[in-house]
């Protein structure tokens, strides 16, 4: 947990002005010294949702060829999700591609030498002891492209309110610290601004490929904890 503070000059500001301008001049500032904090409140949770992208990549001497080996494989992925139980709501495509294959030798033009297919969906999983087999489950019937899972929380908000009442503590402990340290005393919380959050987000590991795994292999996943945190920027007024 990191704060910083800076002690402003006395917050009075007094200025002549013609009647004229009177009505429009700026109001005055409270009378004291303005001290600005930055605290962070942090929240631990287990992350309950898991986000993966499971594909299939397929090649082929025509086009053809290609999306037609990857579209059958790609009916028995995304029928082993159904069967594990995921719900058609939580199964996305995300991406959907053809390109051709070239050989290159010095001094001659690129010849095509066949197309690569690719397909895959991002599917969540409310259960995150249970990706691990699906996944395994997905590699038996065609998958051979892995990427992830990210781990994250459903619904952060409970908790980055936590975290947000935890900030404000700090912040609080800190001003009555350095208002003591410098004679004065915490008046009153002229502002609270957010200035940064997280909500738990993990970043995507890198892809796996699992052409090579074994279906007898079971694949763990293992939840862990993550961090919410939230960021504020406090001004409290000293006098």
């Amino acid at each position: 947990m990191r704060s910083t503070f800076f002690l402003l000059a006395p917050a009075l500001m007094l200025a002549a002005v013609s009647p004229a301008v009177a009505q429009t001049a700026p109001a005055l500032l409270p009378d004291g010294t303005l001290l600005d904090i930055t605290a962070e409140g942090h929240v631990a949770r287990v992350p309950d949702v898991a986000t993966i992208r499971a594909g299939v990549v397929t090649q082929g001497q025509t086009a053809a060829a290609a999306l037609s080996d990857n579209a059958a494989r790609m009916v028995r992925v995304l029928s082993a999700l159904k069967k594990a139980g995921v719900s058609a709501r939580d199964v996305r495509t995300a991406n959907v591609s053809l390109s051709p294959q070239y050989r290159y030798a010095d001094g001659q033009a690129p010849v095509v030498t066949g197309y690569q297919a690719s397909n895959s969906v991002s599917v969540r999983f409310h259960d995150v002891a249970k990706s691990g087999a699906i996944l395994d489950a997905l590699v038996a019937e065609g998958a051979n492209q892995i990427d992830g899972p990210s781990l994250t929380i459903d619904q952060p908000e409970a908790a980055l309110d936590e975290a947000r009442i935890s900030a404000v503590k700090i912040a609080q402990a800190r001003a009555e610290l350095y208002a003591k340290a410098s004679g004065l005393s915490v008046a009153r919380i002229v502002s609270i601004a957010e200035s940064g959050t997280n909500d738990g987000a993990t970043p995507q590991p890198p892809m796996v490929f699992a052409r090579q795994m074994k279906v007898s292999d079971a694949t763990p996943v293992a939840a862990g904890e993550t961090e919410v945190s939230i960021t504020l920027s406090v001004r409290f007024l000293l006098k």
